[in-house]
């Protein structure tokens, strides 16, 4: 991430801030009692952003849009995840800077441990094989993985794989970590956390492989089929970054030929696209869905109802700094991606 930078914005008398409509857009009335009463927010279409508008808050922006407010100086996406989209947009407008929010780094970090501990224990399968009156996985030695002992790899330590650590720690795992910026070897609260220079070195020693990394240029593909091949044969694999972090195909046969044991995904290589679709769109052009051995979630890793106070806490700091002309925290680096 970039450091932060002042935005131009010098406390101007109202600031104006829009958010499209999305669930923050509907909670935008629980956002205006915490901000100081400069700042004014409309919600709603596009016809509904003013012109002399500072600030967009939103996560897949059109050009249009940024076009339509010669006064724009900054776009907030509301969540972690900037997508690549989003970033080669940004970069034709330099003089509006982008920002994000990480008010869920708790929630991810805890649906990363569920996938885990569920594709790990097989409670999916167990589960529906059960609801039918099937018990005849209890007398066949149905297959479960100990985890005390296991060798966890956190492909971007950041903010959630720091929650996720001390968690596999208590349950007696071995956690390393990854990340960009790093000297050769450092130890965080007994956590060896390396560059990713070493990542092809640490491969072959782990177990379980938690993914937690974002969506950027660099990260694209960065675990294909050599890097799982790498891994021990029997390993886990749980991805609640981005789903082209890990190579799609690789992931499926990986899977389907055993090599992997198990997997936990929250993030996916397909998606709808509005509403009608949402009821019968597969996930993947593979079929993971036919696989026993994966656990799959729709995107829901870092949603939860009890995080959304945060997340209106966090958006209201980063407009009243810049209702005060002060820097907007949390500055994106619109090449990296974060």
């Amino acid at each position: 991430m970039e450091p932060t930078k002042p935005t131009g914005l010098a406390a101007p008398q109202c600031l104006n801030v829009h958010i499209p409509p999305s669930d923050l857009a509907a909670r935008a009335d629980a956002l205006r009692a915490l901000l100081p009463p400069t700042v004014h927010i409309t919600a709603g279409p596009d016809d509904a952003q003013p012109a002399a508008c500072h600030i967009l808050v939103n996560g897949s922006v059109k050009a249009e849009w940024l076009d339509a407010s010669p006064d724009l100086r900054a776009v907030i996406v509301p969540y972690a995840g900037i997508s690549l989209e989003m970033q080669t947009l940004l970069q034709r407008y330099p003089q509006i800077t982008l920002h994000n929010l990480h008010y869920n780094d708790v929630a991810t970090a805890e649906f990363a441990l569920a996938l885990l501990f569920s594709a790990a224990k097989f409670v999916v399968p167990l589960d529906q094989r059960l609801r039918q009156g099937d018990w005849r996985q209890r007398y066949k030695g149905a297959p479960s993985l100990l985890l005390s002992g296991k060798r966890v790899l956190i492909l971007g330590y950041g903010a959630i794989g720091r929650q996720i650590a001390p968690v596999c720690q208590a349950l007696g795992m071995q956690v390393s970590g990854v990340r960009r910026h790093t000297p050769p070897q450092a130890v965080e609260a007994g956590v060896n956390v390396y560059p990713v220079a070493e990542l092809k070195t640490l491969l072959p020693a782990t177990d379980i492989l938690i993914c937690v990394l974002p969506q950027t240029a660099e990260t694209v593909g960065l675990i294909g089929a050599a890097e799982l091949a790498a891994l021990p044969p029997g390993g886990i694999v749980v991805n609640v970054g981005r789903g082209p972090v890990i190579d799609e195909a690789a992931l499926y046969h990986a899977l389907h030929s055993g090599h992997l044991a198990a997997a936990g995904i929250d993030v996916w290589y397909i998606y709808p696209h509005g509403e009608e679709e949402r009821g019968h769109t597969q996930p993947s052009h593979f079929p993971f869905h036919e696989l026993d051995n994966v656990v799959l979630s729709p995107h829901r890793g870092g949603w939860l109802e009890e995080a959304e106070e945060r997340r209106r806490q966090e958006l209201a700091s980063l407009l009243t700094a810049a209702a005060q002309g002060q820097p907007i925290p949390n500055q994106v680096d619109k090449q990296l991606g974060y």
